[in-house]
């Protein structure tokens, strides 16, 4: 929108932005990238990207994490910003802040440009809670016994491809999805709905949203 750079997203509880700050924090642990805000009315999606191809051909599914929350007033604003600079601003707010100013430096990333259908999503059933814990701590674990203390750029990107991009179940749901839930901290001691809509899958549950694409390329 016209005034991007000056604008802010005023939230309806504090709460919400100290949940933003959480899901960043934890964002910016996995990876040190962008998160992208889109506001559509009173409703702010907030979207990371934990696991992506890296190299043409490579079968890393694009795997994303989303969170929403109210916002107190009406917006259109859709940018993507570093998660640093968000995180530096949410760093200053008080216990009882509800605004977050939109960082002024905005970055390209192409997983921005994959998106998730908005409609057709079949209900497949759920996924527990602790099934998908399972799931990516044994991929943790896996993906460090494959490379040594100080491996190069394409053996961690092979290591991630192999494990992450493997059918977890029969739904062909990545393995991915398993460690993007348990890493953004959605998991709990219940279950997450599980859905498709084409190449996409979607865990859904109290605390936030994996969405998967499989297939292999850059987008």
């Amino acid at each position: 929108m016209s005034d991007l750079l000056t604008s802010s997203f005023r939230f309806a509880d504090p709460r919400d932005l100290a949940d933003l700050k959480t899901f960043a924090t934890r964002a910016k642990s996995i990876d040190d990238g962008a998160i992208r805000l889109q506001a559509a009315g009173s409703v702010l999606a907030a979207y990371v990207c934990v696991l992506r191809p890296r190299i043409l051909g490579e079968a890393t599914p694009t795997i994303l994490g989303l969170r929403t929350m109210e916002l107190a007033e009406p917006s259109g604003a859709d940018v993507t910003v570093p998660l640093a600079a968000v995180l530096d601003r949410l760093a200053r707010a008080g216990e009882d802040d509800v605004e977050l100013p939109v960082p002024p430096s905005t970055v390209t990333e192409s997983w921005t440009g994959v998106g998730a259908p908005r409609s057709g999503w079949e209900l497949l059933g759920s996924r527990s809670d602790a099934a998908l814990r399972d799931a990516a701590e044994a991929g943790i674990a896996e993906v460090a016994g494959m490379v040594p203390d100080k491996p190069g750029a394409i053996m961690v990107n092979n290591a991630r491809a192999a494990v992450w991009g493997r059918q977890l179940d029969e739904t062909g749901l990545p393995a991915g999805a398993a460690f993007a839930a348990f890493a953004l901290g959605f998991l709990g001691n219940g279950d997450q709905k599980l859905y498709r809509a084409g190449r996409w899958f979607r865990l859904s549950g109290p605390r936030g949203h994996v969405l998967a694409r499989t297939g292999s390329g850059l987008l």
